[in-house]
């Protein structure tokens, strides 16, 4: 047989790729190990629960809940370090912002709802602990993640209630997502173990008898009775609801009640039946959707009141648009503050239905400029353009006002600490005090909030709370249409 040789460098380059490829695949087994070992691990008070294998549980900062929050949380995780490490100069408590942060298609919350309240949520933070609110004792805010739809809210829950008494001293919570049977049953165990509690974004009306909760949101009733009046005042005389009839939906189930007894009168009515469908069946729900349509063109109602969340309205809008019947009838909808959950695509996807959309928002950046006597000047200035949270976050379009409600919930918690604090002095604030003083914030002592002024009901509604109605545009931005205050009312220059 014939020898072959081979010149040198084809030798050495062949060996050398061998060697490279062995490496390689060796290195690939490493990091894929190591991928898999990250996914498994967990930091702080975090473990990995559930059907979707979420990090549930509680941080200071060691965890990173999602890659969206990284920014952010990073922020938290230095200005607790801070607040920690001067903790013998400068007492402090912790306050927790607890709600869903790692989501999936069964959230009505979007990633860039809950990274917004938790922007606002650092903002107050900031501004108690060294800012322009300076006050004592200092915050240190917590992390906590309950899951997907909630569904782990009793292991994070657990856990916050482990860090009441000791060197944490949490003394209260703020965020508790949206109104669902589940977040309900956080806040009453949290209240039920002496944590006071502050809701960002919750509006169901039903929320009632829970000790030492607060919510800085308007209620359903009164977005509905703004909404109503709005429609009055733009001359529409005949309307009709479409409800989600979930069980587990309080949101929806309280927005129709509340129109339904604040829309008729002398010279307005409801017009047939209410119109549902149910979420909770995920096989149906999209296909009863589409069969509304074809009810409003026999019913003609001149205006539709939709109580249902913001991804149900998406698909809504969509069948609306796309109605077999009535093509020539213009349509004008009206919904409530869910619509913020909408990512930008999904809002464009809805304007592009050419069907008028407006929504009862919670907050707006552009409140203060139409009605700058029912908002905070120095608070609502760190939203607006240039402010605080552009400086902070430049590549975060807060669209949705979210940022606005979770920096309010937070600013709320921290004043009723300052306050409590001065009754019981510094090393001495609980639960139970900071709760007692939310019934204290009025006159003088009400909350400067960037959603409005603040001050609570016993049953822990905001009272008077502005309620902002924005309009859908054709390019899928909301623009303010006007400002109602919870007595339907247009809010008072005076």
């Amino acid at each position: 047989m014939r020898r072959i040789e081979w010149p040198l460098h084809l030798v050495i380059r062949t060996v050398v790729g061998v060697v490279a490829a062995g490496v390689l695949a060796v290195a690939g087994v490493v990091a894929w190990n190591w991928w898999q070992e990250s996914r498994a691990t967990c930091h702080e008070d975090v473990v990995r629960r559930g059907p979707h294998e979420e990090c549930v549980g509680v941080t200071a900062g060691g965890h990173v809940f999602d890659e969206h929050l990284a920014d952010v949380q990073k922020l938290i995780a230095e200005e607790n370090a801070r607040v920690e490490a001067e903790g013998d100069e400068h007492p402090y408590v912790s306050v927790a912002y607890l709600t869903s942060f790692t989501l999936t298609d069964d959230d009505s919350n979007s990633e860039d709802s809950v990274r917004h309240e938790l922007e606002g949520a650092y903002l107050a933070q900031y501004r108690h602990n060294q800012g322009d609110l300076s006050a004592s004792p200092k915050i240190r805010l917590l992390v906590a993640n309950t899951g997907s739809s909630s569904t782990q809210w009793e292991y994070a829950v657990d856990r916050l209630l482990e860090l009441r008494d000791g060197p944490d001293r949490l003394v209260a919570v703020a965020g508790l997502g949206p109104s669902t049977e589940r977040n309900l049953a956080a806040l009453k165990k949290l209240s039920d173990n002496d944590v006071a509690t502050v809701a960002s974004i919750m509006t169901a009306t039903d929320i009632k008898g829970i000790d030492g909760f607060v919510r800085v949101a308007p209620t359903n009733v009164d977005e509905a009775r703004a909404g109503a009046a709005y429609l009055k005042r733009e001359g529409f005389r005949t309307a009709a609801i479409v409800q989600d009839d979930a069980r587990s939906n309080l949101y929806a189930a309280t927005l129709a009640q509340a129109f339904r007894e604040e829309y008729p009168d002398g010279k307005h009515r409801l017009v047939g039946d209410s119109l549902s469908y149910d979420s909770s069946v995920s096989d149906a729900w999209e296909g009863e959707l589409r069969y509304i349509p074809g009810h409003l063109c026999e019913e003609k109602p001149e205006a539709v009141y939709f109580a249902g969340r913001g991804r149900h309205l998406a698909h809504f809008l969509n069948a609306l648009a796309n109605r077999s019947s009535c093509k020539d009838r213009t349509f004008t909808v009206l919904t409530g503050d869910d619509t913020t959950n909408l990512t930008p695509q999904q809002l464009a996807d809805a304007a592009r239905t050419g069907v008028q959309v407006y929504y009862t928002g919670l907050a707006h950046q552009d409140m203060y400029r139409k009605n700058p006597q029912a908002v905070s000047k120095l608070s609502a200035g760190h939203f607006l353009p240039g402010g605080q949270m552009d400086e902070w976050f430049p590549d975060d379009p807060r669209y949705d006002g979210q940022d606005i409600m979770g920096h309010d919930a937070v600013l709320t918690a921290a004043k009723g600490v300052e306050m409590a604090s001065k009754w019981q002095g510094q090393d001495k604030v609980t639960g139970p005090s900071v709760a007692r003083m939310f019934h204290q914030m009025s006159g003088a002592q009400q909350v400067a909030g960037a959603s409005g002024f603040l001050s609570f009901k016993k049953n822990g509604d905001p009272r008077d709370k502005a309620v902002p109605i924005l309009r859908l545009t054709p390019s899928g931005r909301s623009v303010l249409a006007d400002v109602s205050a919870a007595t339907g009312e247009p809010a008072r220059e005076d």
